[in-house]
Formats: structure tokens, C-alpha cells, sequence
């Protein structure tokens, strides 16, 4: 398992989306979003990259309009960490043209959407698809359902 966790976060530091694939106790959840969001958010994003070491693992972060999507992953992970770049772009993307034109509010209050697109897209913190075509195919599919 190479993703640990995925999480978007807005300035403030308000979670929009966990995603956990690691064992991790409730009360370290929280410390470790908040030391996630203080190191992200203190960075400069004109002059520093989006890869950040943190403790034994790797921040792969991005941030569009007031949101960071994060991914960690294991720091022996011998994947390239673009590549884990490319999948927040590609979640993104789908969000964008699933909710037509995606914001803040729908992470909110479509959160169970939120989480179909990432079983979609990452299972057992590994990536399992990445056409958007087909994602977003499945995802009207199970809208057609219900």
C-alpha cells in the first residue's frame, strides 16, 4: 500500500476530505492533520515544490483556488511522486466536470459522492483507474441506480 491517507483541506485548515488507507487511531488522525496543514500552509508556493518529507512518509500536495488536496505515501515507496501529482489533477478534473464546475460547498455537502470517485479512482491506497472517461462513466451509471 503506497497511499497512507488523502486529504483536502481548505486556508483555515477545515477538513473537506479524508480518506484514510492506513491503520491509524482517531486522536492521531488529528494531530496529523494539523501538522500537515501547518507545514503546507506556511510553505511558499511560488518558490518551494509540492513534495515535502514528512516524518517517514511524503507530502504530494496542490492547491486550487482555496483547497489543498494532499496525498502522503510511504517515503520507500518507489513510486514517482509526479505520478501521485497527476492522480490529484485527475481527481480534480472529474470533480470539475461531475459537479459542473466544483467548489468548496460540494465537497461539503456531497461527501458520499466524493467518496464514489475516490473508490474509483484509488482502492487499498492503490490506484486502480485513470481514464476519466470511464470514472465518470461508472459514476452516472451508479446515479442511474439510485
Amino acid at each position: 500500500m503506497a497511499i497512507q491517507f488523502l486529504l483536502a483541506l481548505n486556508r483555515q485548515g477545515k477538513l473537506r476530505i479524508s480518506k484514510w488507507y492506513a491503520n491509524i487511531p482517531e486522536s492521531q488522525k488529528r494531530q496529523l492533520i494539523r501538522k500537515v496543514h501547518k507545514l503546507i500552509s506556511s510553505r511558499d508556493h511560488q518558490k518551494q515544490s509540492n513534495f515535502v518529507q514528512f516524518e517517514n512518509q511524503k507530502l504530494i500536495y496542490r492547491r486550487y483556488n482555496g483547497l489543498y488536496f494532499i496525498i502522503c505515501c510511504d517515503l520507500a515507496s518507489k513510486d514517482n511522486e509526479l505520478s501521485y501529482l497527476e492522480v490529484i489533477h485527475l481527481l480534480v478534473e472529474i470533480l470539475d466536470v461531475y459537479f459542473d464546475n466544483v467548489c468548496e460547498l460540494d465537497l461539503i455537502f456531497n461527501f458520499y459522492k466524493i467518496y464514489e470517485v475516490l473508490d474509483e479512482l484509488i482502492l487499498a491506497g492503490e490506484l486502480q483507474e485513470t481514464s476519466k472517461d470511464l470514472i465518470l462513466n461508472r459514476l452516472h451509471y451508479l446515479d442511474a441506480l439510485s
